[in-house]
């Protein structure tokens, strides 16, 4: 191969000087002109052959008969080729000139003459930009979102009182919480902390001790006996909170083709934080026996229970199971004689 490219290049090489100096030319400056014409045929030729090539590989690529790759890459090649021609021509052009000028040219480029050839052609054809394949950039995949579930036992710390002393059942207050929560990476080559944020709806109960409802006594909520026997007694109280969480822990990177991302499965974290939000209203539910008969209330009053809710909440666990407590700094009643803060402890699970 080598030595025919060789074998042709000096055959032109001769052809090109006999029909310069073989011309009825009869000034210098009529043969340095014809040569000046030539380079820039030479040019406007290979371009011409290119062009004909990439389509032609374009169309053998659109037929399945061969692949994207191997496209790039012959696309590659045939401009290599072309711009060689190039070099070598324009090579015995100006050697031709330097015969006639007596003088060499000072070639000061450095350029790379395939690389440039390229370049000027791709205003042409933009399909040779994929001639030198750039590297992808992966897209980062920075935030998650995922559903939180909890649920857990519920109760009220009293001002002066331990939870042993509390009026409300144990096993029977509850909570449950559901929500959407965002996961934000805080640094940009570290998965180690995420601001974890979003929204939930909180539902607090708490079942009254000892036969007790809760009564509105003008601006104060206390708790009296009923006069009949309760069969249940249950408050409930419905927020919309917006949790702010900062999460600690391990992770793993994943990469693909066009992204990375990071997985947390299976690691230890820690989540610490906090949220605010607003009360949606308040449910009590008392059933009884009253003359044989069986009977159902619900209240849904204000209860002079706070329309604002902020609270702190943490929690720790591996996976998608966190033990999960959450602790109101507001009172649940307003104006109370007596300050209670919900507080919550219970399982979450993030899906």
């Amino acid at each position: 191969m080598k030595r025919a490219v060789i074998f042709l290049f000096l055959l032109w090489n001769s052809i090109v000087y006999q029909q310069v100096f073989s011309q009825d030319i009869k000034t210098l400056n009529d043969k340095l002109e014809v040569l000046e014409l030539r380079k820039d045929q030479v040019i406007t030729n290979e371009k011409a052959a290119l062009k004909k090539e990439v389509i032609e590989i374009n169309k053998r690529q659109a037929q399945g008969e061969i692949s994207l790759e191997e496209a790039i890459q012959q696309k590659k090649e045939s401009a290599e080729l072309h711009a060689l021609n190039i070099e070598n021509k324009l090579a015995i052009l100006e050697n031709s000139i330097a015969l006639l000028n007596r003088e060499r040219v000072n070639d000061n480029s450095e350029e790379d003459t395939s690389t440039a050839f390229l370049e000027n052609f791709e205003g042409e054809n933009k399909e040779l930009k994929t001639s030198t394949p750039k590297k992808r950039e992966k897209i980062d995949i920075s935030t998650y979102s995922n559903l939180v579930l909890a649920f857990g036992l519920n109760n009220a710390v009293i001002k002066g009182e331990s939870l042993n002393d509390s009026p409300y059942k144990v096993g029977g207050s509850r909570f449950f919480e559901i929500g959407w929560a965002l996961s934000t990476r805080v640094f940009n080559n570290s998965n180690a902390v995420r601001l974890k944020y979003g929204f939930s709806l909180q539902y607090n109960g708490l079942k009254p001790k000892d036969n007790m409802y809760f009564a509105e006594d003008g601006d104060q909520t206390v708790l009296e006996e009923f006069p009949e026997n309760l069969k249940k007694s249950k408050f409930r109280m419905t927020n919309l909170v917006f949790p702010i969480h900062f999460e600690f822990g391990s992770s793993k990177k994943i990469e693909s083709d066009q992204n990375f991302r990071y997985y947390t499965s299976s690691n230890f974290k820690i989540g610490v934080g906090g949220y605010a939000g607003f009360k949606l209203g308040n449910l009590q539910k008392l059933k009884y026996n009253q003359d044989g008969d069986r009977m159902k209330e619900k209240s849904r009053k204000d209860f002079n229970t706070n329309n604002f809710i902020y609270g702190f909440s943490a929690y720790v666990g591996k996976d998608d199971v966190s033990l999960y407590v959450k602790y109101d700094l507001n009172p649940i009643f307003n104006k109370a004689t007596i300050d209670q803060n919900n507080v919550s402890l219970g399982i979450r699970f993030d899906l």
